[in-house]
């Protein structure tokens, strides 16, 4: 199995790395709501935590 003769410096690591940033997010609609989101992220929309279309919490009033 191969292993690097030196190690890479952290400068060397990030700039390999920045690349993978520059693709845009996935963005998905909520079928409930209908607001974007990202994938796999609960919401929140008019004090209701929605995720996968359903309800998971209600903000509490004060």
């Amino acid at each position: 199995m191969a292993h690097p003769k030196r190690r890479q410096s952290k400068t060397r690591t990030r700039k390999r790395r920045t690349h993978d940033a520059l693709t845009p997010a996935n963005v998905a609609t909520c079928p409930t709501t209908g607001q974007p989101h990202l994938f796999h992220r609960a919401h929140w929309h008019e004090g209701k935590l929605y995720y996968k279309g359903k309800v998971v919490m209600e903000k509490a009033e004060a």
